[in-house]
C-alpha cells in the first residue's frame, strides 16, 4: 500500500513540475514529450487534484485557467481515450447535451450576423437572432445547476479550485451575453456600431463557450463520475429538477439507484416541539412559518457555513439542499468575495451589525440585506441574509384601510 501512494506521489510531483516549467515560460512541445516519456497518461481526476495543489502553493487561479488551454493540449490524447458512458437522464449526461446545444446555438448566432451588413438585412434576421438571444438567456440555469449543485457536492470530497476556475468563467460567458444583449437593445440608435460589437461579441462568445465546454467534458465531469457516489447523482438530479433545464427536457427520471447507504432517516414518535421565549411551536409550524415569510432567509453560521435556507414560493435567488453546509464563500463568484469576508469580518469583529445593498435584476427591485446574529450576551452565532422584491412595495403611496 504505501509503495502505490509513494508511486502517487511521484507521478503528481512529475505532474507538477511539467505544468510548473509551463507557467515559467516553458516550451509547450517539450512539455508534450516530457510528459508522454515519464508518465504516458493521465486521468482527470489527476489532473483536477495537481492544479488544485498547484493553487495552495502559489500559483494564482487566474494563472492556471490562463494555461489551462496548454495544459488541456498536453494531456489531450490521453483525457481524450475513453468516454464514459452515461445512461439517460444522468446529471452529467443533461450537462453535455446542453453543451452540444448551446455551442452550436452560438454557431448559428455568428453564421446569421456574417448575412447583415445593413438594418433591412438586421430586419429580415432579428427573428432568427431573438430565437437564439431567449436560448442564451434561458442557459442561465445551466450555470446555476452547476454552481449550486455539481460544485458543492465536489468541494465535499476536497475539489475545490476546477469548480472555482469553472465559476470564474462562468462570469466572463455571462459578461459577453450581456455585452450581445446590450447590442441588440441599442441597434436602432446606432446601427454599424452596434452591429460591429454584436459580432465581436458573438464570435468571442463562440471561442469562449467552446474552450469551456472542452474543460468541463474532459476535467470537471470525468472527475466528478470518479469521486461522487452513485446514489448522489439521484440527489443532484432531483435539485437539478428543482432549478430547471434550458435548451431541452431531459428523460424524467434517472435510472433508479439503491440507496444502500446514508439513508435519511426520520425519527419516529411525537412531533417535536420547539418550545421558545415567547412561545411554542411544532417542527412543521416553524418551517411553514419561515417558507411563509414574503423574504428568502439564509443563515451562515459562525464558522462560515450554510446552515438553513427558507424556500419561500418565489425565491429570488436560487439555493439547493447541496449548499448545507458549505463555506459561504464558495457560494459567491470571486469578484465579490472580498465584500462577503469583509461583512462577515466586520460582524464578528462587532464594527457592524448590518449591511444593506440594493439591485436590478430583471426590471425588479431586489434590497438584500445582512444581519449579525448574536446571542444575549453579545457573541457572534453567525449571519443572516435577507432577500427581498421591493419593487410594489416602493409604488406605495397614501393610505389603505379596507380589505379589497
Amino acid at each position: 500500500m504505501s509503495e502505490y501512494f509513494g508511486k502517487e506521489r511521484d507521478r503528481k510531483e512529475l505532474l507538477k513540475e511539467i505544468i510548473r516549467k509551463l507557467h515559467l515560460g516553458g516550451d509547450p512541445s517539450e512539455a508534450k514529450r516530457q510528459f508522454k516519456e515519464l508518465l504516458g497518461s493521465v486521468d482527470a481526476l489527476e489532473i483536477s487534484k495537481v492544479e488544485q495543489e498547484l493553487v495552495q502553493e502559489g500559483i494564482s487561479r487566474e494563472e492556471i485557467q490562463r494555461l489551462c488551454e496548454v495544459h488541456l493540449e498536453i494531456f489531450k490524447e490521453s483525457l481524450e481515450k475513453k468516454e464514459e458512458e452515461l445512461k439517460l437522464g444522468h446529471p452529467i449526461h443533461i450537462l453535455k447535451e446542453e453543451h452540444k446545444i448551446l455551442l452550436d446555438f452560438s454557431i448559428r448566432l455568428h453564421n446569421i450576423l456574417d448575412t447583415i451588413n445593413t438594418p433591412e438585412s438586421f430586419i429580415e434576421k432579428k427573428e432568427e437572432i431573438l430565437d437564439v438571444i431567449e436560448h442564451f438567456k434561458e442557459s442561465e440555469k445551466h450555470y446555476l445547476r452547476e454552481e449550486n449543485v455539481l460544485f458543492p457536492y465536489l468541494e465535499k470530497y476536497g475539489i475545490v479550485e476546477p469548480p472555482a476556475i469553472m465559476w470564474k468563467e462562468h462570469d466572463m460567458i455571462r459578461s459577453v451575453k450581456r455585452r450581445i444583449y446590450s447590442a441588440i437593445e441599442e441597434i436602432n440608435q446606432n446601427f454599424y456600431e452596434s452591429l460591429s460589437s454584436l459580432v465581436s461579441s458573438a464570435e468571442n462568445l463562440s471561442q469562449l463557450l467552446s474552450s469551456h465546454f472542452y474543460k468541463e467534458n474532459n476535467i470537471l465531469f470525468p472527475t466528478s463520475l470518479k469521486v461522487i457516489q452513485d446514489f448522489e447523482w439521484v440527489d443532484i438530479r432531483t435539485q437539478f429538477d428543482e432549478i430547471g433545464y434550458c435548451c431541452f427536457t431531459p428523460e424524467s427520471t434517472l435510472v433508479p439507484l439503491e440507496r444502500t447507504i446514508q439513508e435519511e432517516i426520520k425519527p419516529e414518535g411525537e412531533e417535536g416541539i420547539i418550545t421558545l421565549e415567547t412561545g411554542s411551536l411544532t417542527i412543521e409550524e416553524l418551517e411553514s412559518i419561515l417558507n411563509t415569510l414574503p423574504i428568502d432567509i439564509t443563515f451562515v453560521d459562525k464558522d462560515d457555513s450554510v446552515k438553513y435556507f427558507s424556500q419561500t414560493k418565489d425565491r429570488i435567488f436560487v439555493r439547493t439542499k447541496a449548499v448545507i453546509g458549505r463555506k459561504v464563500q464558495q457560494c459567491h463568484p470571486q469578484k465579490s468575495l472580498h465584500i462577503v469576508n469583509q461583512i462577515i469580518e466586520d460582524f464578528r469583529s462587532g464594527k457592524r451589525d448590518s449591511a444593506e445593498f440594493w439591485i436590478n435584476l430583471n426590471n425588479r427591485l431586489i434590497y438584500i440585506r445582512y444581519f449579525a446574529v448574536r446571542d444575549k450576551n453579545r457573541n457572534y452565532l453567525g449571519t443572516l441574509e435577507v432577500t427581498q422584491d421591493i419593487t410594489d412595495i416602493k409604488k406605495i403611496e397614501g393610505e389603505k384601510r379596507l380589505l379589497d
